[in-house]
């Protein structure tokens, strides 16, 4: 299956709010970067039960009535490895909003899996990272 069929396959389930398939798609634990307003980086590892919880609030009944259009570039670093950047609009109260993120997918015996998130904004009450 190619990246870009794996992602058609995640937005259908996105849009309808289908956390637990949406967990199906990725492997754990899962690695979750993101930064502290006004501060640092941040960085955690979730469980499923983490993952599922974390977007259940994020994504709620779906992002069908968001109007979500994403542009996704990947980068492929091997052929088991690929990040994909993606910058995506969305329509939240009648307002415009972006997202600029990454994904790291994995190639597992079952497919393509993501594994790591990355995306500023979601650190408020994490600690900050540190080194070693």
């Amino acid at each position: 299956m190619s990246i870009e069929k794996w992602f058609e396959d995640y937005d259908k389930l996105a849009e309808t709010g289908d956390i637990e398939k949406l967990a199906d798609m990725a492997v754990f634990p899962m690695n979750v970067v993101t930064d502290v307003p006004g501060g640092y980086a941040a960085a955690k590892q979730w469980t499923r039960e983490e993952y599922v919880e974390a977007m259940k609030e994020a994504m709620g009944g779906g992002t069908a009535d968001l109007n979500l259009r994403s542009k996704r570039t990947p980068h492929h670093l091997t052929e088991n490895l690929c990040v994909v950047e993606t910058e995506a609009t969305m329509t939240i109260d009648g307002q415009e909003q972006t997202m600029h993120y990454a994904d790291l997918l994995v190639r597992t015996e079952d497919g393509w899996a993501f594994q790591t998130m990355v995306q500023g904004g979601w650190g408020y009450g994490w600690e900050p990272a540190k080194r070693g």
